[in-house]
């Protein structure tokens, strides 16, 4: 993509910049835009794959399908799906607590992105490593996003600067062209040719992002290679032996557990559904009784947790994009349209094609409203997005009741169907992601963006245990529930506003 650079002698006051402009923003903005663009490239290309890859040859596969999976059952796929993306913004916490505390948002990175090439490389290759791989993309992956993130707040004159909002959904636009790109290549050789070279594709262009990122380091800030507050070498010493421990223990249970001959999916599911639960509880309680924090601080803090339930119900939802939209479409869905004939993996391309024609517009109208003091405030903004998601599944009701007696519907209801919950994701996302930065204490720079990701794991999380206690993810009553529930906490945030508000002090 161009990068349109132009001159701006005073920069705009932003230390990292020489200058040069990427679309008005500073120029490492441009950086972490085309890194961010191909790390997603590969994530989406997984995502668009996971579920029709496992349950590939298997008794719920489409007729006529490729063959050559695993051949699990939809059931379980669904819910291994789910437990793969909680994991990736699980470990996003660690991630960002490597760049706070190790190695510097810019170096974790970089050891991200060579997990995620490695991860993919491991799927490409046939054999009983799938799940090893799987392992390293969402380990990489964690490691790679919060950091980045970090490094676009970076870029920015503090939480006043008037561009951020906007800066961060052009990043959000870089997520966007890499996620279309991804079911367009990668699904489409992966369905339709071969899944493993499928996966291959994704190690590349994991590749060609990290290839980029080591070139244009020079234009970013001089905080992305700091560590905020580095270990000491008692900490240090500390959390090897406490993560040997557990590492050690988890060893010893699942060996018991396997040598009874007792060992099935639900063992390993539902403990990391728990998990994925508890651990946003818990880092969220930690923060909020860091007795360091100021008095501001901490109101700034309580207005998140707003925030972040809302959230967790919002991508609770939004997920399954890749997982239960994604098989109705591979079953439900008829695969022409307009006379042209595609694999079901392409309509993952739809969701980040109505970002990229929509992004322009709501960073447009922010920064419009934003001039005149008009812009809503971001409790207005994620009411807007709840709704916007529920109602996404209340519509989705319609083609499924359609489709019920083995009908194919027209591809045109998941079109119309993405578009809603793209207007609520870029009320939702974007927003998250530039008042995250605005509301972090600085001692948890880094960690809070870790935090909101884990909105995205509790989500998961809970789709995950649903279906390990026998609920049917594609049935219309966990899609009624989901609904309901996502447009409650946006009715919610809406009542109870003004406290919002006032929690959040300075920060609008």
């Amino acid at each position: 993509m161009a990068s349109s650079l132009t001159k701006d002698a005073a920069a705009q006051g932003n230390p990292a910049s020489d200058g040069k402009t990427f679309f008005g923003h500073p120029r490492g903005l441009a950086t972490l835009f085309m890194t961010e663009m191909w790390e997603r490239f590969s994530f989406y290309g997984m995502r668009a794959l996971l579920v029709l890859y496992l349950i590939s040859g298997g008794p719920d596969a489409k007729d006529g399908s490729q063959g050559g999976g695993l051949g699990i059952p939809q059931g379980s796929a669904l819910s291994i799906y789910a437990v793969y993306m909680a994991m990736v913004y699980l470990l996003a916490m660690p991630g960002g607590w490597f760049g706070d505390r190790v190695w510097g948002p810019r170096k974790t990175v970089i050891v991200g992105a060579s997990v995620v090439i490695a991860g993919h490389v491991v799927l490409a290759i046939p054999g009983q490593t799938f799940f090893v791989g799987l392992a390293m993309v969402a380990l990489g992956s964690g490691l790679l996003k919060s950091n980045i993130s970090t490094m676009v707040g970076h870029l920015y004159n503090g939480p006043s600067d008037k561009r951020r909002d906007g800066g961060f959904t052009v990043f959000y636009m870089s997520i966007n062209i890499g996620s279309t790109a991804a079911p367009l290549v990668i699904g489409g050789i992966g369905q339709s040719v071969n899944w493993h070279l499928g996966f291959g594709i994704a190690a590349v262009g994991m590749a060609l992002g990290l290839v980029q990122f080591l070139f244009g380091t020079k234009h970013l800030d001089p905080k992305s290679s700091q560590v905020p507050t580095p270990l000491s070498t008692e900490e240090r010493n500390g959390w090897l032996r406490k993560g040997l421990f557990w590492a050690g223990l988890a060893v010893v249970f699942y060996a018991v557990i396997g040598f009874s001959g007792n060992f099935n999916e639900k063992w390993l599911l539902v403990p990391l559904g728990i998990i994925g639960i508890l651990v946003p509880f818990v880092v969220l309680l930690r923060i909020k009784r860091d007795k360091d924090l100021s008095a501001d601080e901490q109101s700034k803090v309580s207005s998140y947790v707003w925030f972040f339930v809302a959230a967790a119900a919002f991508w609770m939802i939004f997920d399954q994009a890749g997982s239960t939209l994604n098989v109705f479409a591979e079953k439900n869905t008829a695969d022409t349209i307009f006379g042209l004939s595609f694999p079901s993996s392409w309509l993952q391309s739809v969701n980040p094609i109505w970002v990229l024609a929509l992004a322009p517009v709501f960073a447009s109208v922010w920064v419009a409203l934003a001039n005149r003091s008009k812009e809503p405030k971001t409790t207005a903004k994620f009411t807007m997005g709840m709704v916007m998601i529920g109602a996404s599944y209340f519509i989705f009701l319609l083609p499924i009741t359609l489709s019920s007696d083995g009908a194919k519907v027209t591809p045109l209801w998941l079109i119309g169907i993405y578009c809603m919950q793209t207007i609520g994701e870029l009320c939702i996302s974007p927003v998250g992601l530039s008042v995250t930065t605005k509301l972090a204490p600085a001692k948890y720079a880094s960690q809070m963006m870790g935090v909101w990701f884990l909105a995205n794991t509790a989500g998961d999380s809970v789709v995950n245990l649903l279906g390990q206690a026998g609920a049917d993810l594609s049935g219309k009553g966990v899609l009624i529930g989901e609904a309901v529930l996502a447009t409650l906490a946006g009715v919610i945030i809406f009542l109870n506003r003004k406290r919002i508000n006032g929690q959040m002090n300075d920060v609008n």
